[in-house]
């Protein structure tokens, strides 16, 4: 069972998108806040696998949430929950901040409802970033403001071997374990050890970070 909490300061957004996942065996809405102060405090108190966060909201925003809720799991050593974002889209600058403050994925508010549910489960597995296009545009869009002009360092990478180095690229275009054992001929659950590495020596909370350092070190070029 996926326990998932819901924060948005609309109360009609939080009781639809309940409702939709309630709607499967496998998903339970655990709690519902209004502003990213109460996501907080639920989040300790229940300890969620997903949180659907809302980017802004009162008194407290999704990204301070997010943060908040990220450096609260690391204090207490404990993996926390996995962070999706809730969006309109239109490339919000927001959005990339909440991938620095360790967000998952995103999701926009007016997704299909499989495809909602199917998200949740995606995150929750930690097998892919997002199905959604929404979040190949979101992560190659932010990948190519550059932050201080400075050309690109592999050197920023760990000691990744070839192959780990191959799945990383794949990973970051957004290609799923299926897809990448598929196209380098290998097992899905050899490609899920090699990630497993990859994350560990990037000492990255999930394939999004991983996706971040993929383009910052210059090993994936946007738009290549």
């Amino acid at each position: 069972m996926i326990r998932i909490i819901i924060a948005d300061d609309q109360a009609m957004v939080r009781a639809g998108f309940a409702a939709l996942l309630d709607a499967h065996s496998d998903l339970d809405v655990v709690g519902q806040a209004q502003d990213g102060r109460e996501c907080v405090a639920l989040v300790a108190e229940q300890q969620p696998d997903i949180v659907l966060m809302d980017v802004r909201m009162p008194t407290m925003d999704g990204i301070e949430a997010t943060r908040t809720i990220v450096a609260d799991s690391a204090a207490a050593s404990a993996t926390g929950p996995r962070i999706i974002m809730l969006t309109t889209f239109d490339i919000d600058d927001y959005v990339f901040d909440a991938i620095r403050a360790g967000a998952s994925g995103f999701l926009l508010k007016d997704a299909p409802p499989d495809e909602l549910a199917e998200a949740v489960r995606i995150v929750a597995s930690g097998d892919g970033l997002l199905a959604p296009s929404v979040t190949k545009r979101v992560i190659e869009h932010f990948a190519s403001v550059p932050q201080t002009p400075q050309p690109a360092n592999l050197t920023e990478l760990p000691d990744l071997t070839d192959r780990e180095r191959e799945i990383l690229v794949r990973v970051a275009r957004g290609e799923s374990n299926t897809e990448i054992a598929g196209a380098l001929f290998i097992a899905v659950q050899t490609v899920k050890t090699h990630v497993s590495r990859i994350l560990y020596k990037l000492d990255a909370r999930d394939r999004a970070q991983a996706v971040i350092a993929a383009y910052e070190s210059g090993l994936v070029i946007p738009g290549a």
